[in-house]
């Protein structure tokens, strides 16, 4: 014995210097990946001893990267970042606006204006995507033919350039795509030209909402109506302006008007036209109402109802059971709403994790419509039809096949197609049966244009899907925007357009021109 730890004890003078142990140690403590693999590598050291060193160099390497981890934070060279998923991601920056790259670009673009660049060709079509999701919020293009057989590069850019935070989408109308964004501490209603990518005019509400996993900036798009265009900002300011000069014609804040106080993510619901009513749902419950309608020329409040907290879903209209009916979504049930009496039709129980109801109803037919949640919810198809006192709702069905997280799902021939939790699904809407689920494009968003989907990936990446029940097929997909995107995307006279809180784009999506 005595022989065997003399020979050891030279031997592992012989070793090299990062195989003594105190250097050992060191390097374990200081950097232990380094540790951990020469304590592995020791060619002197029994595999008992290796294992349970190692174990011990193995769990001060979780404390370190933990620790490395956080001072990275601390001095900025990494951020966490929510993309939607159940935890936070480590990066090398958060996705969001570069207000130098914005004012920069806003200079050149002006400049180049200035020079007697083009404006747009398109202001007399009739206006057609002026509402969230377009017409009827369904999420469905029906105004012209798209381009099915993309380039291997992608769908060319008309233009493409920064923008200021948010979550809003785009309407058009009179040849200038409408979106709202964070500049700053500035909400800033902005009108672009549709073919150019000019900015013809900014208003501006000195606001700033921000929240550490949704972000900074608005949430509702704004809605087209008769030459005014009518926005939402997330902390409750309610515009109505000229939609071709950007005039303020009247203001509200909305939260005050109702007495509530804001949502914890931000109000993000877009306004909806009803008549002469402009409708906007507000904060948390209060008893006089936190559903609103004012006059939509005049701004003057008419009505509140509706005591419940409300939700991050936009108010949509839908005839259901042979009326014509405001469905609204609040922290605690899905109902029918009759703006002309203010009266509730019908109402269901839905609750949401947190509160969380976030994804719009999808209008199936003229009884039915589903929705969907993520957070554990899943999705429901509900029917509404005649009852003893009035209409009546139904569950027809409830499974965790469409668990919709904060992208609403949309109808095509019988079939509904949504992300669940991030993957493409084919649902049928009538049983509730999955036909498949495949492709990974994360907390996105899409839309459907004739028999196929407009996929826009939750990195930014555009796919153009068959939207058929038998089987999943990608006919093609490019890189269109770099960073998380949340926002839906809209189109309008064969105009793609889509953005995020850093950047948007326009794409030419119509057929070629012969």
């Amino acid at each position: 014995m005595e022989l065997e730890r003399k020979v050891e004890f030279v031997s592992e003078l012989d070793l090299p210097w990062y195989h003594r142990r105190f250097f050992q140690w060191v390097l374990s403590l200081l950097v232990p990946p380094v540790g951990l693999v020469l304590l592995w590598r020791h060619p002197l050291m029994r595999r008992p001893r290796k294992w349970v060193l190692g174990s011990l160099v193995l769990v001060h390497l979780v404390i370190w990267i933990g620790l490395l981890g956080a001072l990275g934070i601390q001095v900025g060279w990494f951020a966490l970042d929510w993309k939607g998923g159940d935890l936070p991601e480590l990066v090398l920056r958060r996705d969001g606006p570069n207000y130098l790259l914005l004012e920069q670009d806003r200079e050149a673009r002006e400049r180049a204006r200035n020079d007697g660049a083009t404006t747009n060709r398109i202001q007399t079509v009739a206006a057609y995507w002026t509402d969230f999701r377009g017409p009827g919020r369904a999420g469905d293009y029906e105004e012209a033919p798209i381009r099915t057989r993309w380039p291997t590069r992608g769908l060319p850019a008309l233009w493409q350039q920064p923008c200021g935070g948010g979550y809003a989408s785009f309407v058009v109308a009179e040849g200038l795509a409408f979106t709202i964004e964070q500049r700053l501490n500035k909400e800033v209603v902005a009108a672009y030209d549709l073919e150019t990518g000019y900015e013809v005019w900014t208003q501006a509400h000195e606001a700033l909402f921000s929240e550490w996993m949704g972000g900074d900036g608005p949430r509702a798009t704004p809605i087209y109506h008769e030459g005014r265009l009518y926005s939402l900002g997330a902390t409750g300011n309610l515009r109505c302006l000229g939609a071709r000069t950007g005039t303020l014609i009247w203001e509200h804040d909305v939260l005050a008007d109702s007495g509530s106080e804001n949502l914890r993510n931000g109000l993000a619901g877009s306004p909806v036209i009803s008549g002469e009513q402009v409708i906007v749902s507000s904060g948390t419950a209060n008893e006089s109402g936190t559903l609103l309608g004012y006059d939509m020329l005049t701004g003057g409040l008419l009505w509140k109802a509706v005591p419940e907290q409300q939700a991050y879903v936009s108010p949509m209209f839908a005839t259901l059971g042979g009326r014509r009916q405001l469905l609204v979504v609040t922290a605690s049930h899905v109902l029918g709403f009759d703006p002309e009496n203010q009266s509730v039709l019908w109402e269901h129980p839905w609750e949401v994790s947190y509160g969380n109801a976030i994804c719009l109803p999808v209008v199936v037919d003229e009884n039915r419509f589903f929705l969907g949640a993520g957070y554990g919810t899943g999705g429901s198809l509900f029917e509404v039809g005649s009852g003893d006192a009035g209409l009546a709702v139904k569950e027809v069905w409830h499974n965790q096949h469409l668990r919709t997280k904060f992208n609403p799902a949309v109808y095509h021939e019988g079939c509904l197609y949504g992300l669940d939790e991030g993957v493409l699904t084919c649902v049928d809407a009538a049983t509730g049966e999955r036909k498949w689920r495949k492709g990974r494009y994360g907390y996105g968003q899409l839309l459907v244009a004739g028999d196929h989907l407009i996929v826009l990936g939750g990195e930014g990446r555009l796919a153009l899907v068959e939207a058929t029940p038998e089987q999943f097929r990608e006919l093609a997909s490019f890189q269109a925007l770099k960073g998380k995107t949340w926002n839906v995307p809209a189109i309008a006279h064969g105009r793609l357009l889509v953005r995020n809180s850093a950047e948007m784009a326009c794409f030419d999506l119509g057929l070629p021109r012969l």
